[in-house]
């Protein structure tokens, strides 16, 4: 009978690298792809800068509260419809419409964002997201 050596006791003389940088190049595309896609989706914030002389910015400012509730320039919003008939006929008037949006801290996220999708659908397209500045003390 042959004799078979196995010889356990040598080192790994090379490492094969390809496997390596297949995985790589694989998570290279990927992360490509899905900044692409994240940058795709995200809100175009076009804030308004300080007006020159004589030229004024026509707005529509929405607050929402902690409970949900909506005002667009301080009248109380009784539904989307409204909201969107709204958004509509200032859109008419002007535009070139900002929309703002300020939402109180304690307002959900799906409320926030509700409104954004009802005033997109109705139209708007340069949202703004109105915040207070916070105090250098408190920023660390």
């Amino acid at each position: 009978m042959a004799s078979v050596s196995n010889n356990d006791d040598e080192g790994i003389n090379g490492i094969n690298v390809t496997p390596l940088v297949d995985v790589t190049l694989v998570l290279l595309i990927i992360f490509m792809v899905t900044a692409k896609l994240i940058a795709g989706h995200g809100l175009p914030l076009d804030l308004p800068k300080a007006a020159s002389a004589g030229v004024t910015q026509t707005m529509l400012t929405l607050s929402i509260d902690a409970q949900g509730k909506v005002l667009a320039n301080g009248q109380p919003v009784a539904s989307d419809a409204a909201l969107r008939e709204q958004t509509q006929k200032a859109l008419r008037q002007n535009p070139e419409l900002r929309t703002v949006i300020a939402a109180s801290a304690a307002a959900s996220h799906g409320s926030v964002m509700h409104v954004v999708d009802t005033v997109r659908d109705a139209g708007a397209v340069k949202i703004a997201f109105a915040a207070d500045k916070v105090a250098a003390s408190a920023a660390h």
